[in-house]
């Protein structure tokens, strides 16, 4: 049975409204996935998005429409505060057409990640665009327990530990655990943004998606951290 949720968030980014602004409707896929917004005039785009509020730096939300009364609503509303800080508060609303709690409670920890990542974003690489490379585990990564294979893979024990990524086919990278809460991993380094979605509470494999600002070969990329998943869960 269908059913409406919201999720609400507020945070406090190290940044100017015009830097947020930007991370959310031009270089998202810098910190989250690549999402094109629709027009700025209103109009709806071939997905069924449109934008209801466009004031920049200040406001942008966006809601896309589907059959039966489904919709996907995001509102973003930017803030300066004291200090060169920016508060973001944040709202997701929607409907859930089956499995309600499940789809909620995993909505809920992903949007928290999230926005930790555009906080990480506007901080250390703002108004960079980012080369997105995304891979699945396979089956074996829906089984309980995954988070920890993959910690332990990656060696992190703690936010702040100072660690070596070395992935076969890929140069070795020194990266900071910047976070590290249930199911979620994030990595940085000097020029880029690594995560890690642990997802088998939610029946779903294990994912990645960085985030590699400057030269960056997608393809290569994207082939040696798929094979890094396998091999970990093999």
């Amino acid at each position: 049975m269908s059913k409406q949720f919201e999720i609400r968030r507020e945070i406090v980014v190290e940044a100017t409204p015009e830097q947020v602004f930007n991370a959310i409707t031009e270089n998202n896929g810098s910190w989250l996935f690549p999402m094109p917004w629709p027009g700025s005039d209103g109009s709806v785009d071939e997905s069924g998005s449109r934008i209801t509020v466009w004031d920049p730096p200040h406001q942008a939300s966006v809601r896309t429409d589907g059959p039966d009364g489904w919709f996907n609503a995001l509102e973003h509303i930017i803030e300066a505060r004291d200090g060169g800080t920016t508060v973001l508060r944040y709202v997701h609303s929607g409907i859930f057409t089956d499995d309600w709690d499940t789809q909620y409670d995993g909505a809920g920890k992903h949007t928290d990640f999230y926005l930790h990542s555009l906080g990480q974003y506007v901080k250390f690489f703002p108004g960079q665009a980012a080369t997105y490379v995304a891979a699945d585990g396979p089956e074996a990564s829906t089984a309980q327990g995954s988070v920890d294979v993959v910690r332990r893979a990656l060696g992190v024990t703690a936010v702040g530990d100072r660690i070596k990524v070395d992935v076969p086919g890929l140069d070795p990278v020194d990266v900071e655990v910047d976070y590290l809460e249930g199911q979620f991993i994030g990595l940085r380094s000097g020029d880029a943004l690594y995560r890690f979605y642990c997802r088998e509470p939610w029946g779903a494999p294990v994912s990645l998606a960085h985030h590699l600002f400057g030269a960056a070969d997608a393809d290569k990329t994207t082939e040696a951290w798929q094979n890094w998943l396998n091999g970990v869960f093999a």
